[in-house]
């Protein structure tokens, strides 16, 4: 069974900084692309950044210039710095990961979320 499990979620004021980090456990024979999303109250998930098993990246356009994604293969972690935070980018965000398993299967996996509040 594979588990994503996000954590460094919390309240910060406009302006300010979180760092979301996502550990991936379980029989893993390799991680594909991972990502980050995130939705807000009323609203649908939407792709916050994506990042490929070589390191290519892509942000949306809402985060881009603010929010960072990274990864690291050998931890099996994938990270979001978020600066120059907005109340707009109150939500809860998850992280996501393609997975192969060591039959060789490939799935989609989902963590619990984290909530982010930005908020004076």
């Amino acid at each position: 069974q594979v588990q994503l499990v996000e954590s460094g979620g919390g309240l910060v004021q406009p302006g300010g900084s979180l760092r979301l980090s996502c550990a991936v456990s379980g029989r893993i024979f390799s991680i594909n692309d991972m990502a980050w999303y995130r939705q807000a109250p009323a609203k649908q998930r939407e792709l916050v950044a994506s990042i490929t098993r070589g390191g290519t990246t892509s942000d949306a356009d809402s985060v881009k210039g603010r929010f960072t994604i990274s990864r690291d293969n050998a931890k099996k972690m994938v990270y979001l710095q978020m600066n120059s935070l907005k109340p707009e980018d109150t939500a809860v965000y998850y992280c996501n990961a393609q997975v192969t398993d060591f039959e060789l299967r490939t799935q989609n996996y989902w963590g619990q979320g984290t909530q982010v509040t930005v908020s004076s």
